[in-house]
């Protein structure tokens, strides 16, 4: 979603003939997909996240990364592998999301993805910890064209704050979106549109006053409040805000925790959407965390082969019938109640 005039401005510039009608072919499959309840889909997705690294510098405790507990590859994505996608996809690529699992900034070659991606005029995104925005890093990332990023802060104090992001400093990482605010200004630029991201748990949720008034002195262009994904909310988690006005999860009959999501069988994702590996996987979402439905590798198809392909076309009809079936469902935030 895109939430300022400037961002807007941003969006629009990168928009062609091209990319409309794929996005306008891609609504259009959706519903009548919804409608028939079988998978059609005319045109390329208009948005797609890629994974710069696997590593990162936290142990947040709900996180792959953070925990080190992938059961598939980890590892940095070789530029051989981003062009690849880029080349084939650009042409209808509206967003780019260099961001899954890991810290971005911690890819020797993050800037380059950036300029690689700014070259082809497409909107590009981050998400990071703030921890690497040293003063140089901060104006490499105005110089490369970011077009949003989203910073996370989940504590105003650092007792709070590193209860979930374990082996972090908040000090560092308010230093780092200072770095990036100075640097933005220095350019004279409106971009890249910073958004501080709180993610609400029971320990920092008397805190939202507070980081309210942070983001605010910070300067920074949105807060926005997130709910916390826990993996197995259903054993209940110290992590899951006792207010469900901040949850997303509900309490039940019998003291059971369940999603606030009905999980009716669609999925927008599935059809503008989709996520890279940084080793050139393609999964149908980020909540496929672990890469449990690879729908196949860039190396070996092309991106249009597996788009189209039998095991998308299989996932995709089995979202339209029973996707309270399929296990990386359960904690997605597409048609959440909050």
């Amino acid at each position: 979603m895109i939430y300022h005039l400037a961002e807007a401005k941003e969006f629009i510039s990168k928009i062609t003939v091209k990319r409309l009608l794929n996005a306008m072919r891609t609504y259009w499959g959706f519903k009548l997909s919804l409608r028939s309840k079988s998978p059609w889909h005319p045109a390329f997705p208009f948005s797609i996240s890629v994974e710069p690294t696997t590593s990162c510098n936290l142990r947040c405790p709900q996180c792959p990364s953070g925990l080190r507990s992938f059961s598939r590859p980890t590892g940095m994505m070789p530029m051989e592998t981003y062009r690849k996608i880029i080349d084939e996809l650009h042409g209808n690529l509206m967003y780019l999301i260099l961001y899954f699992q890991g810290e971005p900034y911690l890819h020797p070659g993050f800037f380059d993805l950036i300029n690689y991606a700014h070259s082809k005029k497409i909107f590009t995104a981050t998400s990071t910890n703030a921890h690497f925005l040293t003063p140089e890093n901060a104006k490499k990332t105005i110089a490369s064209g970011l077009n949003r990023i989203i910073v996370s802060l989940d504590g105003t104090g650092q007792a709070t704050y590193e209860k979930y992001r374990i082996g972090g400093q908040l000090s560092k990482a308010i230093v780092g979106i200072e770095n990036l605010i100075a640097a933005r200004k220095s350019y004279g630029h409106k971009h890249p549109f910073i958004i501080l991201q709180f993610i609400v748990f029971e320990h920092n949720r008397h805190q939202i006053g507070e980081v309210k008034a942070l983001a605010k002195r910070l300067g920074v262009d949105k807060l926005e409040l997130k709910t916390a994904q826990v993996y197995d909310f259903e054993k209940g988690s110290e992590l899951i805000p006792k207010d469900r006005k901040y949850s997303r999860y509900t309490q039940i009959e019998n003291n059971k925790i369940a999603i606030k999501n009905k999980h009716l069988n669609k999925c927008w994702k599935m059809w503008h959407s989709c996520v890279m590996t940084w080793n050139g996987d393609i999964v149908p979402c980020c909540f496929d965390k672990d890469a449990r439905y690879t729908m196949g590798n860039i190396h070996d198809r092309s991106f249009k082969e597996i788009w189209n392909g039998k095991q998308y076309l299989n996932f995709r009809s089995r979202l339209l019938s029973d996707r309270k079936g399929i296990d990386i469902c359960k904690n997605c935030t597409e048609g959440l109640e909050v």
